[in-house]
């Protein structure tokens, strides 16, 4: 009997023991996870990036969250408005010279916003970054091109292009600072269905790295929860349904072309909820806060990182 209560009091310190350790790492569940850097997409901005935009955070404080939760995140700004191409170079660059400041020769995580997707599957697939990418997730980029680019491009006509262009561009320099260059016809060029044939035949997903893509899409486009969007969504819509791609999209991008290797879908939210669109799923100005789990999305995505290193 004695042996028996040693035995069962050994038991149930060890159960305690075991819960007691797991309740301490679950404080920090993405600890052990590999660096994960954060790409921006199409006039977006960075950790570096300076100028009066620099005073808000691109990813809703999404970085810092996944710090918090045991995460190295780094979130590099490139040109705001150029062509996948341009910034994948940049993107590389910023990349390495991080691992050079920080001692750390291993693998990383790369999960690309919008353009930031495609600049980021260009840098992995043609720039030799294959040995330093474990897994390269993307959120609502348009992989096989959105219809507003192709919209934008049709509408301007070709003797006014560059004069817009060139506003574009000024604009950027004045809020943005910095000294990336900036093209906005080639970041407008890169995000049409005809550019996207293109870039998808030059860039084709390489073994060893792990393919994954989240996505969302508006329900209504009311103006409320979609003040910007919610005006682009009918257009996306109809050019959506005119190229085969069709009418759901989050303003900018349709479903169906938001979706790249392995298909993960996207966040949950209410019935009040009327979908989440293109920038509430980056949290940019953390315009998802309000509508969804934003941090419990970014966890998950994060956790799916961890699990497939």
């Amino acid at each position: 009997m004695l042996r028996f209560l040693i035995l069962t009091t050994m038991a149930m310190a060890s159960m305690f023991s075991s819960i007691w350790a797991s309740s301490g790492s679950s404080s920090k569940p993405l600890a052990g996870t590999y660096p994960i850097v954060l790409s921006h997409g199409l006039f977006g901005w960075g950790e570096n990036s300076g100028g009066v935009i620099s005073i808000v955070n691109y990813w809703g404080g999404m970085d810092d969250y996944l710090r918090r939760q045991g995460a190295t995140v780094y979130a590099p700004g490139k040109s705001a408005a150029n062509s996948n191409e341009v910034r994948a170079g940049q993107l590389k660059s910023l990349i390495l010279n991080y691992a050079a400041a920080t001692n750390y020769s291993g693998k990383f995580h790369i999960l690309g916003h919008s353009q930031g997707g495609l600049d980021s599957r260009y840098m992995v697939s043609n720039l030799g970054m294959v040995g330093r990418t474990s897994t390269l997730t993307t959120l609502n980029t348009p992989h096989y091109g959105s219809p507003i680019a192709d919209i934008v491009k049709s509408v301007l006509p070709s003797w006014i292009q560059p004069f817009v262009a060139g506003i574009v561009e000024t604009l950027v320099k004045i809020v943005y600072g910095g000294t990336n260059q900036q093209n906005a016809l080639a970041a407008l060029s890169s995000l049409t269905k005809e550019g996207l044939v293109s870039f998808n035949s030059a860039t084709p997903n390489r073994s060893g790295v792990k393919y994954y893509s989240y996505g969302s899409y508006i329900t209504i486009p009311d103006l409320i929860q979609h003040p910007l969007m919610g005006i682009l969504h009918p257009a996306c819509a109809a050019g959506g349904l005119f190229q085969g791609q069709g009418v759901t999209n989050d303003g900018l991008v349709p479903l169906s072309s938001q979706k790249w290797g392995t298909w993960k879908g996207g966040p949950s939210f209410g019935i009040l909820t009327t979908g989440i669109d293109h920038l509430q799923i980056s949290n940019t100005l953390r315009s998802g806060s309000l509508w969804y789990d934003v941090e419990g999305f970014y966890l998950g995505v994060a956790s799916n990182m961890k699990a497939n290193q």
